[in-house]
């Protein structure tokens, strides 16, 4: 890679570590820590949704599909403005009204201990998935570009990104998580705007071999589940983000930062919206590559994984200092997912779990849990990116993961909010049906694994909703 990209790259990753490590308070308290002292504006909040949401998963994933496949996968996205309005009305206010941080305290007033406990550590599950998925997307355009052992880039980008959330908190996650969308959202579109108009006959060539290979499909409307039709991809999309934006302690703890309610809603809103027409150019640019080398049929080696495609044309064709401004701006997606995956579950292990146990730990000991945490969060995304070297496809592999473990957590939720009359054992029984079900459909080759959440939430609803309602008289004589 030439100078001056390595220097491009390296003042925008050295910044923004820098700039979070700037929020860093020797006399900061665990609730400035969390929740960013309920100070930030509605924009700010609203970008860091964003770009929580835009981790180097879609800034490579969703490439990556589009030039080995086509555009099934972009069908996920078009359920997040039904999640963001679902947000907006009902999940903030809700959120903002109750006295804890925590996403998972209303599942222990409602059911008890154990509810709150089996949805915050599916939670840490998820979070440390994903953590591990986009520290090994994270390290493949590096290797590709410097040569440098990909486990090596692993540890040290988790250390950087763990640096300065651990130091800054959320307030400082949040607002580099900003600067972090906006230069991701530019990035992206010259990236784009290149590859169409580096085609030999201009940008109309691109689209013309695309709609003659059929690139741009939105899969299958066929009724079978075993496969990722449409409505697999919509349907999952649908419960996979509300239950995002309705019981993700990343995006509950971000409702709590915002100034005020208001400010909060529009968060929600702004955020959502916004993922719609910066995912379609990601699969644009996936769709342009396609055709960038089947114009091209010796630029591209043989052998070289979807995952890597993109990455290859960012070091080979890319003039000088656009790499290393392309390279940076998939550094900015994944760096503020990561980020916000170790704030959240650090806050999750002190209210969850350690301050059941200390109720009355001071300052400085809850301010020890969450750095200590934040330190573990990181080691085990570690562990999980390297496992990740073996995959096919690692946003196949991130969605089958965050699908097996958040299948229940949705289901437990609804039951709680919506059946007043609900108790313990109703819920008991739900998850227990739920989980069972899930881990059938994981082994099972007539579901597609990505259902797992949508038959899991609807089970566990259904279950709990029906016995409160049809024994719950019976079980009061």
């Amino acid at each position: 890679m030439h100078i001056i990209d390595i220097i491009v790259f390296l003042l925008f990753t050295g910044g923004v570590v820098a700039f979070g490590c700037s929020f860093f308070k020797k006399k900061g308290t665990s609730e400035e820590f969390t929740s960013a002292g309920r100070s930030l504006p509605g924009w700010v909040v609203g970008m860091s949704i964003f770009a929580t949401y835009v981790s180097s998963i879609s800034y490579l994933g969703y490439p990556g599909k589009a030039f080995s496949g086509d555009w099934n996968a972009f069908v996920f996205s078009l359920s997040i403005p039904i999640a963001s309005y679902f947000a907006a009305r009902y999940f903030v206010p809700f959120y903002r009204s109750q006295d804890s941080i925590s996403a998972y305290s209303f599942l222990e007033n409602r059911f008890g201990p154990w509810a709150r406990i089996y949805a915050s550590s599916c939670y840490l599950l998820t979070q440390i998935a994903r953590t591990g998925s986009i520290l090994y997307l994270l390290a493949l355009p590096m290797n590709v570009l410097l040569g440098w052992n990909i486990q090596t880039i692993i540890i040290v980008t988790s250390v950087a990104i763990v640096l300065y959330s651990m130091l800054g908190g959320m307030k400082a996650v949040i607002w580099t998580e900003a600067i972090q969308g906006i230069i991701l959202i530019g990035g992206a579109l010259v990236c784009m705007f290149i590859l169409l108009f580096d085609m030999p006959e201009g940008p109309a060539q691109t689209f013309s071999i695309a709609m003659e290979d059929g690139k741009f499909s939105l899969g299958s409307f066929g009724s079978s589940l075993s496969e990722s039709t449409f409505w697999v991809c919509l349907i999952y999309g649908v419960f996979t983000n509300l239950q995002n934006y309705g019981i993700d302690q990343s995006y509950v703890q971000r409702y709590h930062t915002a100034k005020n309610e208001k400010e909060a809603k529009f968060s929600a809103l702004f955020g959502g919206y916004l993922f719609i027409p910066v995912s379609a150019v990601f699969f644009m640019i996936g769709t342009g590559l396609y055709a960038f080398y089947k114009v091209h049929p010796g630029g591209l080696p043989d052998g070289v994984g979807a995952d890597y495609v993109f990455p290859f044309f960012i070091v080979n064709e890319l003039p000088v200092g656009l790499t290393g401004l392309l390279i940076a701006s998939i550094f900015a997606a994944g760096m503020s997912t990561i980020a916000t995956s170790v704030t959240s579950s650090s806050t999750i292990i002190l209210t969850d779990y350690y301050q059941r146990f200390r109720k009355h730990a001071g300052n400085r000991e809850r301010m020890l849990v969450l750095k200590l945490s934040s330190v573990g969060v990181g080691v085990a995304g570690i562990l999980v990116a390297f496992a990740f070297m073996s995959v096919q496809s690692a946003l196949d592999a991130w969605w089958a993961l965050a699908s097996i473990f958040s299948g229940g957590m949705l289901g437990l939720f609804l039951l709680g909010y919506i059946s007043k009359k609900a108790r313990n054992f109703d819920a008991v029984l739900g998850v227990v049906c739920g989980v069972i079900l899930v881990c059938w459909i994981v082994i099972s080759p007539f579901v597609h694994a990505n259902l797992a959440i949508v038959f899991g939430t609807l089970l566990i609803f259904l279950v709990g909703f029906l016995s409160a309602n049809l024994f719950n008289k019976r079980r009061c004589k």
